[in-house]
């Protein structure tokens, strides 16, 4: 029960860690390049758009080891499921990490190419532009629409399994759909990230990642739930299958 509580422990602080690297990155420290469509040929503010793609890259590595520690865990419940997650943290981490090498490029060539003898100031606008759409697009499909596969994936292994009260996994699994249906607007245009719709769609898949976190700090796993599990992977062990 030691090393559980320390694995919790340890997956809650990770949680907690994707919170507070990823929403200072992009509400903060990347405003500069996403809202200046002229970043890439003005005076910029590379420090603070190098330091927000860093905490993005804290996150990916973050979304990855949240995955890995809690695996040791949930595939007790079901292993496909496990797996699952795994895979989807991972692929999440990866595009998290193309939108952060996009923006990385527009710092480089501002640095490179911006106000240099020679220069096409006219071509590296549009081209500033398009480095960074790809990384709203890998935004939207890391952050949002791999979220929710998170949610639906460890939410059902949570609250199959009652490793935390029910509630919690709950607020993931009901909030996955609602953050998949709003995704698909963005995609065909009804509205935008930033629009209120989305963020109250997003609003229960946050909150679900946020008590998760906040739980398995404080509180770790039910004790009750991994000793049912427990019992059934030394069952599985026994059987003659």
């Amino acid at each position: 029960m030691d090393r559980l509580r320390k694995t919790a422990m340890l997956a809650g602080g990770l949680y907690l860690v994707t919170f507070a690297a990823s929403i200072p990155a992009r509400f903060f420290f990347l405003d500069p390049v996403l809202s200046d469509s002229g970043y890439i040929v003005g005076s910029g503010a590379d420090t603070r758009v190098l330091v927000g793609g860093l905490l993005d890259m804290v996150n990916a590595l973050a979304c990855i080891a949240t995955a890995v520690v809690l695996f040791t865990v949930v595939k007790r419940q079901s292993q496909t499921l496990a797996l699952g997650f795994v895979a989807s943290r991972l692929l999440e981490a990866a595009i998290i990490s193309i939108g952060v090498v996009s923006l990385f490029a527009v710092v480089t060539l501002r640095q490179d190419l911006a106000g240099t003898a020679g220069a096409d100031e006219a071509s590296l606008v549009p081209v500033g532009a398009a480095l960074v759409a790809v990384y709203e697009w890998t935004f939207l499909f890391g952050p949002n629409v791999l979220a929710a596969v998170n949610a639906l994936l460890l939410g059902t292994l949570m609250y199959r399994s009652g490793l935390v009260p029910r509630a919690i996994p709950l607020m993931g699994l009901i909030g996955a759909p609602l953050l998949l249906a709003s995704v698909l607007g963005v995609v065909f245009g009804t509205h935008d990230l930033a629009a209120g719709q989305h963020v109250i769609a997003a609003a229960p898949i946050a909150l679900w990642e946020l008590s998760l976190g906040v739980y398995l700090t404080v509180k770790g796993f039910n004790p009750a739930a991994v000793a049912a599990l427990t019992s059934t992977d030394r069952d599985s062990e026994l059987s003659p299958a």
